[in-house]
């Protein structure tokens, strides 16, 4: 089984817009040509019409059961009415978790004018996934998006499930340290790459993901992500197939951590 935990169905090249149907198609497609079960949309921190709302994406996957929703949360625009629509879809099960954006965003992930979302996140008991790392836009401020503003985060919150996303890349050391020393932080290897891997970026890039596990030891805190379309799902696999783990390991990082992170039946989509 596989268990993509870093989708998005936004309009990178913007030049044109694509239906969100055409959009869904199109990542189902794909996921049926690289045999991967259930995949998690990430949601934008902003919205127009290259971005659709949370709204939106969660009643066009409502029956596509391999499809789940991550609602992304602006640090700078949310309101009350955008809290109490997410409370109500997270009641109903309709998302599995919140994604924020530091770094395209300006704040870091301990900002107190966040300590709203994490309550609820820890209330309804979901992951929050974060940007961590590079910024695929010139004007991100990186600042923002070290991995190692998530320490703070996870001792002043020990209930919050925290997900690093792309394992902080370049700062994969740090966010390696996170990590290991915070039971409640995960982190995600999802856009490492624009498009496929080349041989010698996959080559560094694989040791640094088994210097990472060796370190922070039995993975159960690494969760298989690819940030498609940005990431090629064929590479992804590719590059997972060739990490230098026993199976069993690979089953955890594939699908087994994301589907307790995430509450997810996997029957239901099987």
């Amino acid at each position: 089984m596989i268990i993509d935990v870093h989708t998005h169905i936004n309009n990178y090249h913007e030049d044109r817009v694509v239906s969100l149907e055409d959009c869904l198609n199109k990542l189902t497609d794909t996921m049926e040509e690289n045999q991967v079960d259930y995949s998690l949309v990430l949601t934008s921190y902003k919205v127009n019409e290259h971005r659709p709302s949370t709204k939106k994406v969660v009643e066009a996957i409502a029956n596509r059961k391999n499809l789940g929703v991550v609602a992304g949360i602006s640090y700078l625009n949310y309101n009350h009415h955008d809290l109490r629509e997410i409370a109500k879809y997270l009641e109903a099960g309709l998302i599995k978790g919140l994604k924020l954006y530091p770094g395209y965003e300006p704040f870091y992930p301990n900002d107190m004018r966040m300590k709203v979302v994490y309550d609820m996140a820890i209330e309804y008991d979901v992951p929050v996934m974060f940007h961590s790392g590079d910024t695929y836009a010139p004007t991100g401020r990186v600042k923002y998006s070290h991995p190692i503003h998530h320490d703070d985060l996870a001792v002043d919150y020990p209930e919050l499930k925290i997900v690093i996303c792309h394992v902080g890349n370049p700062w994969i050391k740090d966010c390696m340290e996170v990590t290991y020393k915070n039971k409640n932080v995960h982190a995600d290897f999802s856009g490492l790459v624009l498009g496929d891997f080349s041989e010698k970026f996959e080559r560094w890039m694989k040791n640094e993901l088994e210097q990472m596990i060796t370190y922070a030891g039995n993975p159960k805190y690494l969760l298989y992500g690819t940030d498609w379309p940005i990431s090629s799902m064929k590479s992804y696999l590719n590059f997972m197939k060739n990490l230098d783990l026993p199976q069993e390991k690979k089953e955890l990082i594939l699908w087994k951590n994301a589907a307790e992170l995430f509450k997810l039946d996997v029957n239901s989509f099987k």
